[in-house]
């Protein structure tokens, strides 16, 4: 039979809502596991507080972290020497969307490769990559990938795929 993984977390939050949408914090914590908790709030436009990681920052964060672990793997069992990786990714949500929600995150890897790096098969790894990402499997939010590939300081690929 085949195991089920198992991610808990614990939020908490305590305050009163009965001083008004206006007025109540937004202010909590959440804690993956036995970690440590991770303060946050809701995002600035509503009534959030801007130094606090918000949900929708998370999310982005997860898709992102996700295709990199997901990059690293398929990268070096195919023997690809990847020596840097930085992500400017992206979530857009559209109020004119209703219910409101993250309709697309944008992926824009600019990854690092050691010289003498097979070209060949970049294409084919953002892709597998992606196909194994547990997080982009979990979302129906449009993801898109837009990978750029360094040797040497200069561009010797770009690699972009999409659901």
């Amino acid at each position: 039979m085949a195991e089920t993984h198992s991610y808990p977390v614990r939020l908490t939050w305590s305050g009163s809502t009965g001083v008004g949408y206006d007025e109540y914090g937004r202010a909590h914590e959440v804690a993956p596991g036995d970690l440590p908790a991770l303060p946050m709030s809701a995002d600035p436009h509503f009534r959030g507080d801007s130094s606090l990681v918000n949900p929708e920052q998370l999310l982005v964060m997860s898709a992102s972290s996700c295709q990199l672990l997901s990059f690293l793997a398929v990268a070096s069992r195919s023997r690809l020497d990847v020596l840097d990786y930085v992500d400017d990714a992206e979530g857009l949500m559209p109020e004119s969307s209703d219910p409101m929600w993250v309709s697309e995150i944008r992926l824009r890897p600019t990854v690092t490769l050691a010289p003498g790096s097979r070209l060949d098969r970049l294409e084919r790894l953002v892709t597998l990559a992606h196909q194994q990402c547990f997080i982009a499997n979990s979302l129906r939010s449009r993801i898109t990938v837009d990978a750029r590939f360094v040797i040497d300081g200069a561009e010797v690929a770009r690699v972009q795929c999409a659901e």
